[in-house]
This record gives structure tokens, C-alpha cells and sequence, in this order.
């Protein structure tokens, strides 16, 4: 078994979790300020209250899967993106301070203050993840020496902010499905119409980027020579976002959620098609690029992690069906809710 390939397809499953379960939370957080009442921006909070910390939990085990699988990329990763990713991290603080301040004071100035941070750490949150996709797949300033030899202007490259645009429409049509699915009455109307905007922003969105990858990013298609079986992914994305239009006509929003969550995965899958075997391409050098070979661990320990995943995932699994069952159907306001 090619335990770094094993270990880069697990990346990219802890990935996918995390872009699908927190994507609709941090969608609902950049719709927040679009609920007209108090009201409904309780139920919009009260919609992902129970969910929004054990999805993140996705992404704090995909940083610990990076940090013990594969070091050298992580070392190099924080270096480069050291400020966005303090930025990213009071971003994630401040959503979670937000739903939990929020009602602990009646003031309209005091609520109306939180509504906006979590407005604005979400979408900074949403739309950093989606500028450090965008840079691992231009290619960043790395030596050979696997040292970032650039500096923050490095990182605000055009194509990488094009997917920070790109993560932000997407998990806000991610978000308005899952808010469809949650609410009812006249609230639920209203969902219904930004379904449809946020879905045809995200449609045009997608396509510039989909024109702008090919144009500037030429060796992302690289793979699909190498390994054409790839290319029924990309069938599987496009057939996957036409269904999302489709699902909503015919009053299916399960069924739209069920394809924006496909598409979501597909386009991880796509990214790390266009990465491999690469973990942070240089632009320097192609040869200086981290790879999931000279990046790694030594094998005893990938092995070793491996084992410990086997036994793992299953239980967090587990306890992520069992919360959404526990969880499932309309948001109902009671004593406790934020």
C-alpha cells in the first residue's frame, strides 16, 4: 500500500466533510443580515446552533492529519499563510462568539453588532479557505529548500481570489438550500427566491472560474491525461449542479441539497486531481514543489497513523449521523435557544 497516497486521499476526505458540513453553516452565517427580525435571525442561528462545532471538528482534524502526515508542507503552509491564518482563526472565534453573546443582552445595538461580526467572520472565513486553494493551484514562491520565498502581495494573486469568490458563492447557495430545509411559512418563501439567486451567482461564478483555471493554471488538467477515468468526475460535477436548478422547480430541496453537497465534493476532488502529486506547487520551479513524497513522514509513522485512523473514523462517523439525525427537521425557538 502507498501509505502517501492513502494519506492524501484521507486529506482529502477530512476535506470534503469539511467543506460540505461547515459550507452550509458558514453560508447561513453570510445570509444572517438578509433575516428581516430578530426573529428569524434566531432561527437562522438556531439552524446550525447544534452543528457548527462538531463540523469544525472536520477541519481541526484535517490540520492534525496535515501537521503528522505530511510536516514539511504543513511548516511551509503556516509560513506562508501566517497572517491569513490568524485572520482565518479570529474569524472561526469570533463566529462562535457571536451565536453565543448574542441574546445574552435585549439591546437592539448590542445584537445588531454581533449580527454584523458574524456576517463578517464567516464570509472572511469562507473567502480565505478559498484564496489558499486558489494559491496551492497557481503556484506560490517556494525554493528548494521548501521555503516561502515570496511575501503577502505573493498570496493576493488574481486567480486565487477569483476561488475566494468562488468558496463564498458556493457555500452561500449551500447555505440557502440548508436554510429551505430548516424554516417554514413566509420565511421559508423568502429562501426560496435566494435559492435561486445564489444559485445562478454561483453558476456564473463557477464557469469564470472553470474558463480562468484553463487559461492560468495549464497544468491542472495535467492528471486527467495520466488517469482519464478522472474525467467521469467531471461529468458527475456538471450533471450534479444541473440538478440543483432542477430539484428546486419540482419542490425537492433534499434533492438540491444532496447535489450541492455532490458538487462541493466534486470540486475538492477536481482540486486535488489538479494538485497530485503535489501538496504546494512552486512557481518557482516545478521541481522545488512539495509533493506528498519529499513532504511526508517516514512510513513507520504514516503507518502508524493509518491504523489509528481505521479505528477512528468510524466513530466520527458515527457520532456526525447520529447528531443530524438527533437534529433533523424545522428550527423551533424555545428556552434555550440562542
Amino acid at each position: 500500500m502507498d501509505l502517501n497516497l492513502l494519506w492524501f486521499g484521507l486529506l482529502g476526505v477530512l476535506l470534503t466533510g469539511y467543506a460540505i458540513l461547515d459550507g452550509f453553516d458558514l453560508g447561513v452565517g453570510m445570509l444572517h443580515l438578509n433575516a428581516k427580525t430578530d426573529a428569524e435571525r434566531r432561527i437562522f442561528m438556531n439552524s446550525i446552533g447544534p452543528l457548527w462545532d462538531g463540523n469544525e471538528v472536520w477541519l481541526v482534524t484535517f490540520g492534525g492529519a496535515l501537521f503528522a502526515a505530511f510536516p514539511h508542507a504543513y511548516a511551509t503552509a503556516f509560513s506562508m499563510f501566517y497572517l491569513p491564518f490568524m485572520v482565518l482563526l479570529f474569524a472561526l472565534i469570533f463566529r462562535a462568539v457571536s451565536m453565543e453573546f448574542r441574546s445574552k443582552r435585549v439591546s437592539v445595538a448590542w445584537r445588531r453588532m454581533w449580527d454584523v461580526a458574524f456576517f463578517a467572520a464567516s464570509t472572511v472565513a469562507t473567502f480565505l479557505f478559498g484564496v489558499a486553494v486558489g494559491d496551492s493551484m497557481v503556484g506560490l514562491p517556494i525554493g528548494a529548500d521548501m521555503e516561502f520565498q515570496g511575501g503577502l502581495l505573493d498570496l493576493l494573486q488574481p486567480y486565487a481570489l477569483l476561488v475566494g469568490v468562488l468558496a463564498v458563492t458556493t457555500f452561500l447557495m449551500h447555505g440557502s438550500i440548508y436554510l429551505y430545509l430548516k424554516t417554514e411559512g413566509e420565511l421559508q418563501a423568502r429562501i426560496h427566491r435566494w435559492m435561486w439567486r445564489t444559485f445562478w451567482v454561483f453558476l456564473v461564478t463557477y464557469l469564470i472560474t472553470t474558463v480562468a483555471t484553463l487559461v492560468t493554471v495549464p497544468h491542472a488538467t495535467d492528471n486527467f491525461t495520466r488517469y482519464p477515468w478522472a474525467a467521469v468526475v467531471v461529468v458527475l460535477n456538471v450533471l450534479a449542479i444541473a440538478n440543483i436548478p432542477r430539484a428546486i422547480h419540482h419542490g425537492s430541496p433534499f434533492y438540491a441539497f444532496l447535489s450541492s453537497s455532490a458538487t462541493i465534493a466534486a470540486l475538492t476532488f477536481l482540486f486535488g486531481m489538479a494538485l497530485y502529486p503535489n501538496l504546494i506547487f512552486s512557481s518557482i520551479d516545478p521541481e522545488s514543489s512539495l509533493t506528498i513524497y519529499n513532504a511526508a513522514s517516514s512510513q513507520k509513522t504514516l503507518s502508524i497513523m493509518r491504523n489509528i485512523a481505521f479505528i477512528g473514523m468510524p466513530f466520527v462517523l458515527a457520532y456526525t449521523a447520529i447528531i443530524y439525525w438527533t437534529f433533523r427537521g424545522k428550527v423551533d425557538l424555545g428556552k434555550f435557544s440562542y
